[in-house]
């Protein structure tokens, strides 16, 4: 999730202000209750629990065993055999000895169609746009060519399927001279549609050559799915009342998808884009907001002014009520967003879907539990924004490899967790035919029609049932071996008391909290948590073993979170503002940590004024792929922050890059 610094109010941050006012209790409560000398003596709740041999509360599994914690005479051979990179303030990238980044499909990079080139003055055309890379790379993943026919697994590392989410715009240097408003409109209907054709997702194929370089195949498969693309919906809230629109009166066809942060990828091989801060694409200029809106912090003005335009297209970003009913106006416009979408990476002509089952909030990503077949599929998402929850869904229906099996995300139970001061922690269930679900809304004076009304209003059945606020719950990763879970809470400066677990007035450096679920299959109600560490600067934060974070490994705002299949933990971060401009963090990095032993380092710095964000690789672990969102954050075409990755004078692109070693061997 970005962090924005735009002073002009149309083109303003894309942040969510928070409009969570229930009394739920918050993390940083829960966290405070704990024993001070317990969490930051390095030991217990904060330190290594799984790690260091002590069993979490409720655990189901044997803990990792750390040598050196036990008494050993001797040090395990470290896992991260690399020098850790120096923080820096340069307008580059910088990995280990031994190591390469190297840029590729930067913003512009042509995949389809025309396949037209990327003009350095940024004139190229909406048509154009929508046959190139979108703008602000994130969340990605890499399939390999041999992972379709419904197994989702494959093995061929030199040719595949990359994918990736285009989080947002920055409209001042999408076109050549910034976005043309008059009296606080948008006037040109050309730019806005190059707008919403740079969001959304890129399908590109590609293969090594002869010469051991990946590049971009001119394939059939290679797709763009942008903020207009037909898309239709299905779960418990298709053909609901408040999804229906002018453009689809029986609620059950959507038009595109946008903000698209994190991401998730199914056992099944297609692609899970998530919408994170979508409410800002839209206007209500209604005295009063229902509450599918409100509790979403929608605004009677919208981030770029596409409402401000005349027509169908750009009318639909507009939610006031002009008509009788919802059949004749966007009202529900703002409610088929916010949601999970399924794209088949493999055939072109496939419709994404929208899955109402897995609720309706910021998505920043969507993790599986480790998935068994004949089992069910569980998994996890965050919503980012200041104090809401993190969210469990559990499939009614089991798994059976080599299918498709789409509807299993269609049918199943969504849960919001608590975090309990004594470790412990449950799901709770967000079901209209549940007792307990119910009591809780009777206990609230609150209603709902039915199940697509409970999803459609997520955030609001949350509250109801008392769910946990957290500090903006990013990143979620699995581990391979444990099944624990890990989720990156980035930050929350709106706390303004200390606590025993997070001893500063502002959380403004985030953390890393994980668990360990009570039931094997991780379908239970039952789980005990932790916090792997605290992000700051030495004197404040603790690592992974409990001890100060130093000048190796030390961040604020862990965001993206990913293990590779050998138990290493990937960190990458979204610093911002005074956090990249001044003090000890530099740049925006990616870390790695064991957490057999919970040794970190810093592996990668990346340039100026840009997020680290989207990781994946190949089978063979000997290429991985990262992106670089928005380096220059904030550039106009008159002045450039950043010239990444093109160099002096030319306008900074996001981009992905590739990273291997030099000698081609293992990355670790």
């Amino acid at each position: 999730m970005t962090t924005h610094n735009k002073d002009n109010a149309l083109f303003g941050s894309g942040d969510e202000l928070p409009s969570n006012h229930s009394s739920n209790p918050h993390m940083n409560e829960l966290i405070g209750e704990l024993n001070r000398r317990q969490v930051l003596a390095g030991g217990a709740a904060l330190g290594a629990l799984a790690f260091f041999g002590v069993s979490l509360p409720g655990s189901s599994e044997a803990a990792e065993p750390a040598a050196q914690t036990l008494g050993f005479p001797f040090a395990p051979r470290s896992r991260l055999p690399f020098s850790p990179v120096a923080i820096g303030r340069t307008d580059s990238i910088s990995v280990p000895a031994g190591y390469k980044a190297t840029p590729f499909i930067p913003w512009g990079t042509p995949i389809t169609g025309r396949y037209p080139a990327f003009l350095d003055d940024a004139s190229n055309s909406a048509q154009d746009q929508a046959e190139q890379i979108g703008m602000h790379h994130d969340g990605m993943h890499f399939f390999p060519i041999d992972a379709q026919r419904g197994h989702g697994h494959g093995h061929n590392s030199n040719h595949g399927l990359l994918v990736l989410n285009h989080e947002y715009i920055d409209a001042p240097l999408l076109h050549p001279n910034g976005p043309t408003v008059v009296a606080g409109k948008r006037s040109s209907a050309e730019e806005v549609r190059k707008e919403i054709n740079a969001h959304g997702v890129s399908v590109v194929e590609i293969r090594r050559n002869v010469r051991g370089d990946w590049e971009v195949m001119p394939s059939a498969r290679n797709r763009r799915i942008t903020a207009a693309t037909p898309m239709q919906i299905q779960g418990p809230a298709r053909g609901h009342a408040l999804l229906r629109t002018r453009h689809s009166p029986d609620g059950t066809a959507a038009r595109g998808t946008q903000n698209n942060c994190a991401n998730g990828h199914t056992p099944w091989g297609t692609y899970l884009t998530c919408e994170e801060n979508w409410a800002g694409y839209f206007a209500n200029r209604d005295t009063t907001l229902p509450r599918e809106q409100k509790r979403y912090g929608l605004r009677s003005t919208s981030r770029f002014g596409w409402d401000t335009l005349p027509g169908d297209e750009f009318e639909r970003f507009d939610a006031t009520r002009k008509a009788e009913n919802a059949s004749g106006d966007y009202r529900n416009e703002p409610n088929q967003f916010g949601w999970i979408v399924e794209i088949d990476p493999f055939n072109p002509d496939s419709v994404p879907v929208k899955h109402t089952a897995l609720g309706r909030f910021a998505h920043e990503g969507l993790v599986f539990a480790p998935v068994r077949a004949g089992k069910r599929v569980v998994c996890y998402s965050g919503d980012d924004s200041q104090n809401e929850y993190i969210y469990k869904y559990v499939s009614r229906d089991k798994y059976r490899p080599g299918r498709s099996n789409s509807q299993l995300l269609d049918n199943g139970a969504l849960y919001v967790g608590r975090f309990n001061a004594d470790n412990s922690g449950q799901w709770l269930a967000l079901d209209v035919n549940d007792p307990a679900f119910q009591a809780a809304c009777t206990t609230a004076g609150v209603t709902f029609a039915d199940q697509g009304d409970v999803l459609i209003n997520t955030r609001l059945a949350a509250d109801v049932v008392g769910a946990t606020k957290m500090d903006r719950p990013e990143w979620g990763a699995v581990h391979p071996d444990t099944g624990e879970i890990y989720f990156t809470l980035t930050n929350n400066t709106a706390r303004t008391t200390a606590d025993a677990a997070n001893p500063r007035v502002a959380n403004a450096h985030g953390h890393i909290i994980r668990w360990r679920e009570e039931s094997r299959d991780h379908a239970g109600t039952n789980f005990a948590w932790s916090l792997f560490l605290l992000a700051g600067p030495p004197a404040d934060s603790r690592s992974p073993t409990g001890q100060p974070l130093d000048a190796s490994n030390m961040l604020a705002s862990p965001d993206g979170l990913w293990f590779d299949p050998e138990g290493r933990l990937w960190i990458q971060t979204d610093m911002s503002g005074s956090q990249l401009a001044s003090g000890p963090f530099g740049n925006n990095q990616m870390l790695v940590a064991d957490p057999k032993t919970g040794e970190m380092k810093r592996f990668l710095v990346g340039p100026l004024g840009a997020e680290i964000t989207g990781i994946t690789a190949t089978p063979d672990m000997r290429t991985l792929f990262i992106n670089i969102q928005h380096p220059g954050e904030g550039s106009t075409a008159t002045n450039l922050l950043s010239t990444w990755p093109d160099g002096p004078g030319k306008r900074p692109r996001s981009a992905t890059v590739i990273i291997s070693r030099e000698d081609r061997r293992r990355l670790l």
